[in-house]
């Protein structure tokens, strides 16, 4: 039975080293074989996933009549 090396999973992120181009995967496949990601002719490389910035929670005021 295969582990683990080589799956993508929810969250990871693949990046080009020619232009930068980034992607995050946003939903698991579970396919037993290794997928490769290819920008600019040329595998794309794990990078670390940015988490999207917290909301700031709206602030509500009263008016004063």
């Amino acid at each position: 039975m295969a582990g683990k090396k080589g799956k993508v999973g929810k969250g990871q992120a693949y990046e080009c080293g020619v232009c930068g181009y980034r992607v995050v995967v946003d939903e698991a496949c579970g396919c037993a074989e290794e997928h490769v990601f290819i920008c600019c002719d040329k595998p794309m490389t794990k990078a670390a996933a940015k988490k999207p910035a917290a909301k700031k929670a709206a602030k509500k005021t009263a008016r004063k009549r």
